[in-house]
């Protein structure tokens, strides 16, 4: 078993994992090619069990399957002493039928496929990395099924998880360059339903109550919204309104997509959304939504990224980095309820959400070596 292993410095953790990158990338491969889009049961169970399957080989132990409504969550626990917790998620946003049209491929250092970089090499380097410190049996991992839809499913048991064990390694993929991610912003979306009346364009517009007009007046009221100098972003993204051209809109969609830095700037954006109000007579708004995943701030993760950084030293890694990012992850759950949080350790590469989609395989065997190693100096204190 991993807790059976002798203690291995970090260059001879390096040295072994080198040894073993064409199994990494054979796995990767394995998992890549189970694609497991969003809310979609039924593959993210199959690529629940292809998860275990690989976790049990690597590592000597099976994990926990937690089935939920919106896919299995995939829990390993080295005891029931646990003190770092190892967060990912399997799903990706990627159709049914992605992988058929673009299977996994390596050319050279590069491979790609869907979910490649965000983030199934990050939980093929974080399940090599376990098997590598005896004191393995002091971490836990746990690879959620519903991340990229927003971890309504997997946010109670993830928080619960970040309590119990005190710190929190994200393996969402680096930053350019391999930066880890030191802060992000809080996330959400809103959609604002207007409801009018149809009539002719042509014979009787002035019968219609046009939700197209209302659209409009309230896109730039949502825009006027953000506040660039405490880093609020309020961005309509998708609108939608009317069915034939000689027809007053009945009804209109607008969705926003949210970023904030500040918590205050949650409550301030949520309040605002809530009060919006019509322009046209006889028009109606619904608003829902929220911000969902609350802001990481950089405080959050400074104990961890001092520890990271003396790891980086110690591996000699030129550069070494950390960021903050508007993009959200679960790392935003945890290190809001004042679990030390650090995000960013999975692969290198780039093109998330994209068919550019990518991760550099000489990266592999040292990103699995600082996870290694990070996790090991946060259970020894």
């Amino acid at each position: 078993m991993v807790s059976q292993q002798p203690v291995l410095t970090l260059a001879e953790i390096r040295s072994q994992l080198d040894a073993r990158v064409p199994q990494m990338v054979a796995q990767l491969e394995r998992l890549v090619n189970t694609e497991s889009p969003s809310l979609n049961v039924e593959r993210l169970e199959r690529s629940a069990r292809v998860l275990a399957e690989i976790i049990t080989e690597v590592t000597g132990k099976a994990p926990e399957i937690i089935a939920s409504p919106a896919g299995p969550h995939v829990h390993w626990k080295g005891s029931d002493d646990t003190k770092v917790l190892i967060v990912g998620h399997h799903d990706t946003v990627f159709p049914l039928g992605e992988v058929a049209a673009r299977p996994f491929s390596r050319d050279g250092d590069i491979v790609r496929g869907p979910g490649v970089f965000d983030m199934k090499a990050g939980i093929i380097q974080a399940i090599h990395a376990l098997s590598m410190i005896p004191d393995s049996c002091h971490v836990e991992m746990l690879i959620s099924a519903d991340e990229e839809v927003g971890s309504y499913e997997s946010r109670e048991l993830i928080e619960s998880r970040a309590r119990a064990t005190g710190a929190v390694l994200v393996l969402e993929p680096s930053a350019d360059g391999g930066a880890l991610k030191i802060a992000r912003k809080g996330v959400g979306t809103f959609r604002i339903d207007i409801a009018g009346r149809a009539s002719h364009a042509g014979l009787e517009p002035e019968k219609g109550i046009n939700a197209l007009l209302e659209l409009a007046a309230q896109v730039q009221r949502i825009a006027a919204m953000a506040n660039p100098a405490l880093g609020t972003t309020v961005t309509p993204t998708v609108a939608n309104a009317g069915t034939v051209e000689n027809v007053v809109p009945a009804s209109a969609q607008i969705l926003v997509d949210v970023r904030v830095m500040v918590l205050e700037e949650k409550v301030r954006i949520e309040a605002e959304m809530a009060a919006l109000t019509p322009t046209v007579a006889g028009a109606t708004i619904t608003v829902s939504g929220s911000i969902n995943r609350p802001p990481m701030h950089e405080s959050s993760s400074v104990s961890l990224f001092a520890v990271a950084t003396e790891v980086a030293a110690e591996m000699q890694i030129k550069n070494f980095s950390g960021v903050a990012v508007g993009g959200g992850s679960d790392g935003n759950f945890t290190a809001a309820i004042g679990v030390p949080t650090l995000d960013g350790l999975g692969a290198v590469g780039g093109g998330a959400h994209a068919t550019s989609e990518h991760v550099l395989v000489s990266t592999m065997a040292e990103r699995a070596t600082l996870l290694a190693g990070i996790a090991r100096a946060i259970v020894n204190g």
